[in-house]
């Protein structure tokens, strides 16, 4: 028996089949696309710029807070150049102080010699005297009684005390006898030609000299050997 009724057009879904790996290439493709994403993720290049203002930006930091690291860096800077200065000072005035501390002492020790000096050059009469004392009596000694030569000698030990004083302050004698003439230190009184000693050689000794330090006092008053002339 034909029906004569008309097919009703159905509202279902044609649903197309798919095989396992026709169904797999969209859900692997997007993996394969977050995985190749994380991997350039990972391994992108660091910038060139990345210096500490750029890691600054980079760490979240917001406005203000960045304003106050700028700020406390700027402060560090000027402490520093600061600090440099104040050692710069320091230096240039423990420099200036050990060239004073050296002044003064160079001062002092001018000073000490200067009053040094005047006192040696007005006992030195008396040292002179006494040894031109000495040498005179000396001369006469065998002659003289035994209290004579206890007198003489007691004069002879004061004389060494004096010159110990002097020595003490640093007073030293002139070497003459033997040395070659130096006009700096001493002083010809007489010349005398002779073969006997090289021209310009000191041969004895009239009045003896002294200084004290570089400090001349008095010059050595002495003899100085010359050449004999062609008539001699």
């Amino acid at each position: 028996m034909t029906s004569d009724r008309k097919q009703k057009p159905s509202n279902s879904i044609p649903i197309s089949f798919f095989d396992e790996d026709d169904s797999r290439p969209d859900s692997e493709d997007e993996n394969m696309s977050e995985e190749q994403a994380e991997r350039e993720v990972n391994h992108e290049p660091e910038r060139a710029d990345s210096g500490p203002e750029s890691r600054v930006g980079d760490s979240g930091l917001g406005g203000p807070e960045l304003a106050e690291l700028v700020a406390s860096r700027s402060e560090l800077k000027r402490l520093q150049a600061a600090l440099a200065e104040a050692q710069e000072a320091v230096a240039r005035r423990q420099a200036d102080f050990e060239n004073y501390r050296k002044r003064i002492e160079r001062d002092r020790g001018e000073a000490h010699n200067r009053v040094v000096a005047e006192a040696a050059r007005k006992l030195l009469p008396v040292v002179d005297n006494l040894t031109r004392a000495l040498d005179a009596e000396r001369s006469v000694e065998a002659s003289e009684s035994k209290e004579f030569k206890h007198f003489l000698h007691g004069v002879e030990l004061i004389s060494k005390q004096l010159n110990d004083v002097l020595e003490s302050f640093g007073v030293q004698p002139i070497a003459a006898v033997g040395e070659r003439f130096d006009p700096h230190i001493h002083e010809a009184v007489v010349t005398e030609a002779t073969n006997k000693y090289e021209p310009d050689t000191v041969i004895d000794e009239l009045a003896r000299g002294y200084r004290i330090g570089d400090r001349l006092l008095r010059p050595a008053m002495v003899k100085v050997a010359a050449r004999p002339s062609d008539d001699e």
